[in-house]
């Protein structure tokens, strides 16, 4: 049996990513999202407008995108909430959003230099693609961007690779970071309690530890 019903949430499951940029003043920014598809050496990142990351990919024409894997969760969890933009929407103030520019350290993670793009990579994430930025489009409905980028260099931790292949990932190996109705789930399980869940106030999420 199915039931017709108004879906508030469409996160069937996708991978995480920390997006790298950078700032107006040169710093380096991390965002962690998971709106993001590929297609050969295209990919699709789907952002908020009032988002600093939206506005450092409008400016810069570039980013890194770093692909966590589920031992980064509490990295990522730690980001959740914090965004770059001293200019927080209201509603983003009521899910517990807060202005916070230093990322990096607030992950406890290590800024790499990217090596054809200015935009930082998280050294602790094992596969980081180094992106140029083709277009940006509006969604309809407002507020919210898919910007198309190219994958112009591919850093993957050596471990990953299909041994003697150089060319490709071995996907028994590689466990991603995904993230499923605002939840974390790795290697099949539910891994941690999620702050982005608490903040959208989503049913059935998993209690914070005590």
């Amino acid at each position: 049996m199915h039931k017709v019903i108004d879906l508030k949430v469409l996160y069937f499951g996708t991978p995480v990513v920390l997006i790298g940029s950078r700032n107006e003043d040169g710093s380096a920014n991390l965002m962690p999202m998971s709106s993001a598809w590929w297609l050969g050496q295209s990919c699709m990142l789907g952002l908020g407008d009032s988002s600093q990351t939206a506005a450092n990919l409008r400016r810069e024409g570039e980013c890194v995108l770093n692909l966590p894997s589920s031992a980064q969760v509490d990295a990522v969890d730690a980001l959740a909430l914090l965004t770059a933009n001293p200019r927080i929407p209201e509603y983003r103030l009521k899910q517990g959003y807060r202005h916070e520019r230093q990322k990096f350290a607030a992950a406890g993670m290590t800024e790499l230099p990217g090596e054809l793009v200015r935009a930082p990579r998280a050294a602790e994430c094992p596969v980081q693609l180094e992106c140029r930025v083709e277009s940006a489009t509006a969604l309809t409905g407002g507020g919210r961007t898919a910007f198309e980028v190219t994958v112009v260099r591919a850093h993957v931790e050596e471990s990953l690779l299909v041994p003697g292949s150089g060319h490709y990932v071995d996907p028994v190996g590689w466990d991603p970071l995904i993230m499923k109705f605002c939840e974390f789930f790795g290697d099949g399980r539910r891994l941690a309690p999620s702050r982005l869940a608490e903040g959208w106030q989503m049913p059935g999420r998993m209690p914070a530890a005590v």
